[in-house]
């Protein structure tokens, strides 16, 4: 990190209550358990645990200074061997540094938000910045409070261009994040049903995906996808929208798209000029993230030449769309996350594969609140013409097969019931798509399909 230890003081507002010599720092910590020599450990207080009891082990381990914002221990037991600093809360104090850090560097910000999607176009936009700019982008999900700044601190003036991921589940998460990283252009992927559970509606749920053109101006730049009915409808005189989609009436758009198992084809429209794509991953949804990405790399003065060639540098996020080919069965690795979009697309997906039967093996989506029930039945009537067999486990099994309308379905109340008779259900040459939100913890299917033995 390119900062003194003067400016983090002033940055946190901060009081130094134990001073040493030991005022170098590399990079931030905030789990004992991954401290090392030359840190900063910054005590985040979760609902369960306290970390502030734990400023004098964190030393212990090697961190030269130590933010709290509670003091529990003794003062005497620190023999003078670390500098700690108290502010009034450490999760502030993280926001207020990671934006006080990000005014320093000269670099373009991207930020990234939508219900789905994020993720890919984030790799997306990084790819096809990549030839041109040495680009950053967030690390796997670190797209929260906590998240985003400790991204944030990763940043050097080597970067050119930082692509940030901006998550949320409720109002008010995604201005916080907006407000520390200050964007100078943002991308919204769609508006689903994701967080209903809190947000209550899709309009509040724009409401707070749009929180991350807080801090534009006239010169901002926010892109999102027209195909999206509540995003196609936008308007704002105070900073520059543009709309991406499959027709000519936006500012990039894609026709004469051919979908393959492994990747997709496409060509880009923009202001008269035209370019086919080729990407290494499959899905149609990938080529909406792609015109997205195509938008902003435009606005950042690249070539369709140019996106071309960083496209080459695609590195995906694992565990999204990742094709496992074993030596009798094909596995589709698509168990990151899920809403209802990010469902019926991986659905699509596998429904592109030949040569096998195509298996569907499901779980619950999380946070969808009252539209829970309709959400998991039309998710289910989607699957019945993409696949031979579904396999639903969970809470919402009885949706999933009220809407199914195909021949094969079997169910599961818990993912332990379904591991123990997954090798039942499975034959040679099965193509096996994955799926279901976070907390389902779906690899531990996947690495089950991985072990199954099939002649």
């Amino acid at each position: 990190m390119e900062i003194t230890f003067k400016e983090l003081l002033a940055a946190i507002d901060g009081e130094v209550i134990l001073d040493s010599s030991k005022k170098e720092f590399n990079k931030f910590c905030i789990d004992t358990r991954n401290i090392e020599e030359g840190n900063i450990f910054v005590a985040l207080k979760g609902e369960k645990f306290n970390p502030n009891k734990h400023a004098l082990e964190a030393i212990d381990k090697g961190a030269n200074i130590v933010i709290i914002d509670e003091i529990l221990f003794d003062k005497a037991d620190l023999k003078n061997e670390g500098t700690i600093i108290k502010v009034d809360s450490c999760h502030k104090a993280l926001l207020d540094l990671a934006n006080y850090y990000r005014k320093k560097l000269n670099l373009k910000v991207i930020g990234v938000t939508g219900s789905t999607g994020k993720t890919s176009t984030k790799d997306l936009v990084a790819a096809f910045l990549s030839h041109k700019f040495k680009v950053f982008k967030t690390k796997g999900n670190f797209n929260s409070e906590i998240g985003l700044p400790l991204m944030i601190f990763e940043l050097t003036r080597d970067y050119d261009v930082a692509v940030l991921e901006m998550g949320m589940s409720d109002l008010g998460e995604i201005h916080n994040l907006a407000k520390t990283a200050l964007p100078d252009m943002a991308v919204i992927t769609n508006i689903g049903l994701s967080h209903l559970e809190n947000l209550k509606t899709q309009e509040n749920i724009l409401k707070a995906k749009m929180e991350i053109t807080d801090f534009f101006t006239e010169n901002n730049v926010l892109v999102v996808n027209g195909e999206d009915k509540l995003l196609n409808n936008l308007n704002n005189n105070c900073f520059k929208i543009e709309k991406t989609g499959y027709n000519h009436e936006y500012d990039v758009y894609a026709t004469n798209i051919i979908l393959r198992e492994n990747s997709t084809e496409f060509t880009a429209h923009h202001k008269g000029e035209e370019f086919t794509f080729k990407l290494p991953v499959a899905g149609k949804h990938n080529v909406l993230n792609s015109m997205l990405a195509i938008d902003i790399a435009f606005n950042l003065g690249l070539s369709f030449e140019e996106m071309s060639e960083g496209l080459k540098n695609l590195e995906a996020t694992s565990m999204r769309l990742q094709v496992i080919k074993k030596e009798n069965i094909t596995i589709i690795n698509d168990c990151y996350n899920a809403s209802p979009d990010s469902m019926k697309s991986s659905l699509d997906v596998l429904a592109t594969y030949n040569g096998g039967r195509k298996v569907a093996i499901l779980g619950d989506m999380y946070e969808l609140g009252s539209k829970s029930k309709e959400a998991h039945a039309e998710v289910g009537g989607y699957a019945t013409d993409k696949v031979e067999l579904l396999i639903a486990i969970g809470e919402n099994v009885k949706e999933f097969r009220s809407g199914y309308k195909g021949k094969n379905i079997v169910t599961f109340g818990t993912k332990d019931e379904c591991l123990e008779k997954l090798e039942e259900y499975i034959n040679k040459n099965d193509i096996i798509l994955v799926k279901a939100s976070r907390g389902m913890k779906f690899e531990e299917v996947v690495n089950k399909l991985e072990s199954i033995s099939i002649s």
